[in-house]
Parts: C-alpha cells; structure tokens; sequence
C-alpha cells in the first residue's frame, strides 16, 4: 500500500474565502514547492517558517499569484512524509492557477481523503482516528465535535486496544495448551476459559451499547412532530426553532407537507420533521401529505405525539397512538391553559410506555421539560460524561457485533466442553474482528468503505 506519487490538492472549501490552502505531501514536496515558489528577494524557505514570496510559472516567469509558503520535512507530518503548503488569496481562480503550476511540476491530484489515508498507512493514525478526522470536519454541534476529538485522540483505540490484548492472551493459553500437551504447563481449565469469554463479551457488549447514542449525536436525532390537524404541530416546530418557519392559522390541514429543521437541543443535533394532520379527507393534495406524515413516522427515532387537552380525545387520536407502541414516543397534551379535557391516565391505558407532557406551546409551558425528556432519552437516563466514549461508526457497530457472536459461539463450544482447537477458531474471529476497527487487520474493501467518505484536500 505505499504511495510513491506526490499528491496535492486545495485543503480549504472552494468559493470565496481570505485564504485558501494547496497541500502538498510525497518526496517530491520540497522540489516541487522551489519549482513554483519564489520567495521575495533577499528570503529564504526555511523549514517550518511561513515564508512571503511568489507564485510563478516557472517556464514563463509570469507571477500568478502574490502567497506565503512553507514546507515541513518528514516524519513530523499530517501524513509522515515531506509536506508543502501554499497559502494563496482564497478565490476558486488563484486556487485552480496554483494547483494547476502544482500539478504540471510533477504532483499528481489527490484522491478524496488520500492525505489522511497516508497518516494511516505511515502508521501516523489507526483507521478508527482516520473516521474521527471525518466526523470532526461534519461535526454540527459541540458534543459532535467533542466526542470525534476523543476518537481522534484514541480513546477508542485504547478500548479496543484492551479487548484485543486479552483476546491475543487467551489464545495464546489455548495454543499452547493445544500445541505443548504433554509439557509441564498448566492446563487451562474450562472454567476460566468461562469467565474470561465473559469478561471479554462485557466488554464489547458495554462498547456496543453505546452506538445509539453515538450515531445520535454524529448523525442526529430523527424527531417526527405528529398528530391530528390544528393541535398545535406547526406552533412547536416554530418554538423550538425560535422562529416562524410553518405557517399556523386556525385552519386544520394547512400543513400539507413535512417540513424538516435542524436544532440543537442541549448539544444534541436534531432533525425535526413537522407532518400533515393525520385524518381522513377527500382533497387530493392533503392526502400526499398525510401519506408521507405517515413514512416520516415511522422512519422516526422520536415521535412527538400533540393532542389538543383543550377537547376529548378522539377514536381517531386513540388509534394513532396505538400505532405507536413500538416507538420512543413523547405525548404532548397541549392547550392545558384553556381547558384540560385529557388526562395521563388516558394516555396511558393506549401507550404505556410514553412519556407525557403538560403543555401550552403559545405560553411555553412544558418546552424546558421536552428538552431534558429529549436528553435523557438520547442519553438512556445515564448521566453525561464530557468525555464520554461512544461509538458513532456505523462500521465499528456492525464489527462490534459480529465480535460479539463469535465470543457466544466460542462460550456455547466451551459450556459442552468441546475441544479447544473448536473455541480457538471463534476466539481467532473474534480477535481478528476487532482488529479491523483500528485496521491492525485490514483489507482494501475495508479502507475503501472508510474513505469514501471524505472530502479532497483531507
């Protein structure tokens, strides 16, 4: 997998911008940088030193572009080779000029997150920090960017770097006891081989448990604001927005499509999706919406269920929210400044398990109380650690959790007392599984599915 071209590429968004970077990495670096870069008269590129010159052409001498320069030899580098950058007015011209002068003295155009998949390779990163590198550049809220920082520091490779050592010295117990019989070495009894399969399978199963959470907090938290017409869906989309982003009249059915928002709600990204009234009716456009209400509804990871308190509730609303038992679902029984005519206990009796709200969303009554109910669903009850370690790669969890039925295989051979050359194999797949979360067992199919993901110029 070595990477003998030297890559470039711009490293800052396109567009209109102060500065925009050219990035450079390969031993061509420093040749190619003296190629196009010409410091002002009486300067010298010195390493690690932003140096102020000229970008020219070096077969014309015609100066494209006015930029300051600095080149940073290997190891001590983004990606353990030498690297140069450029530092060019950040329009998409003087960019597209300079990387053009770049490519044409011996750079070859670096492929999406080729820089940091040379990190990887030089042993700079493991593959589970080169997902970190991603989910920092797409972070949309504190917590996000906290938590990919973590993983970019190793707090996952440290966990996944003690799995695996156990793992590697239970094998190598049971290798010696299968390869050495008649040595004097102690036997390994089934018994520890138990309780150490257990220990090992708690220790995936509290990492696997956290994925949901962690996907929540990189991906964001899918919340379905649903309901019958006019009891106040669009009047909670536009409070919790903080502005009025849906249109709210007296009218029911005046919402005819889902309209979707992101919020951040206590550090947690979320998408929120206001829906049609559900109800029957006759007019055609309305019953698009409603069918789509209806897809939003059940691809949610929350639904907010709106009842008017002001009136009974209704056959129809009764029947909605009995659709819901499988759900994570808030009930909102809102309007309680006018009259309340719902009660907990009737909520309850159709969806036992949902969480219920007092609420008047014109007053902001009970909107603090849907944040912290939001939190702690997100959260599992448990209390926030600023450095918590959770698993947000769709990858790793699926790894995780092929890990984690190898170990129950290797314990179901165990239990019946089967051979250890039986339980070797399971353990093997499980210490090799693991070890493909931080690439110390890779294939290409497995670095293709992490970068691809990236952007040019990381």
């Amino acid at each position: 997998m070595e990477r003998e071209e030297t890559i470039a590429a711009v490293a800052t968004a396109y567009g209109e911008g102060g500065i925009g970077i050219i990035k450079i990495s390969g031993n061509k670096a420093k040749d190619i940088l003296s190629n196009v870069f010409f410091p002002v008269k009486g300067k010298k590129q010195q390493n690690r030193k932003l140096t102020y010159g000229f970008v020219k052409d070096p077969e014309t001498g015609v100066v494209i572009e006015e930029a300051m320069a600095v080149f940073f030899p290997s190891p001590d580098t983004y990606t353990r080779e030498d690297v140069a950058e450029i530092n060019c007015h950040g329009s998409v011209v003087a960019l597209k000029k300079t990387l053009g002068l770049v490519l044409k003295s011996g750079a070859v155009l670096a492929s999406p997150g080729e820089f940091t998949l040379r990190a990887f390779i030089n042993g700079r990163i493991d593959l589970s920090q080169a997902e970190a590198v991603i989910d920092i550049i797409k972070a949309e809220t504190d917590k996000g960017f906290e938590l990919a920082l973590g993983q970019l520091s190793g707090s996952v490779s440290v966990k996944v770097g003690e799995i695996r050592n156990k793992l590697r010295d239970l094998l190598v117990k049971i290798a010696v006891n299968i390869d050495y019989p008649d040595e004097d070495i102690p036997e390994i009894e089934y018994a520890s081989l138990e309780k150490s399969l257990s220990q090992i399978s708690d220790m995936i199963e509290k990492l696997l448990a956290t994925a949901d959470t962690g996907r929540i907090i990189k991906d964001g938290l899918k919340v379905v604001i649903s309901g019958s017409p006019n009891v106040g869906k669009s009047s909670l989309l536009n409070a919790l927005v903080k502005e009025n982003r849906a249109i709210v009249t007296e009218i029911p059915g005046t919402t005819r499509d889902v309209i979707e928002e992101k919020i951040n709600i206590r550090g947690i990204p979320v998408r929120l999706f206001d829906t049609a009234g559900i109800r029957s009716t006759e007019n055609v456009i309305e019953k698009i919406g409603i069918e789509k209400s209806k897809e939003a509804f059940n691809n949610a990871d929350l639904v907010i269920f709106m009842v008017d308190g002001s009136e009974m509730l209704s056959c129809e609303e009764s029947e909605l929210l009995s659709r819901a038992k499988n759900k994570k679902v808030i009930v909102l029984i809102n309007k309680i400044d006018i009259d309340k005519k719902i009660y907990e206990r009737q909520i309850k009796d159709i969806l036992p398990g949902a969480e219920i709200i007092d609420t008047s969303v014109t007053e902001e009554i009970g909107l603090l109380e849907l944040e912290e109910k939001i939190e702690s669903m997100v959260y599992g009850g448990s209390i926030k650690q600023e450095k918590s370690l959770l698993i947000t790669s769709a990858r790793q969890q699926r790894i995780l959790a092929l890990a984690k039925d190898a170990l129950s295989d290797a314990l179901k051979v165990t239990e019946k007392r089967e051979a250890l050359d039986f339980i070797e194999v399971d353990v093997r797949a499980c210490y090799d599984l693991v070890g493909e979360i931080t690439g110390d067992t890779v294939t290409d199919d497995i670095i293709n599915e992490v970068f691809e993901r990236f952007c040019l110029g990381k």
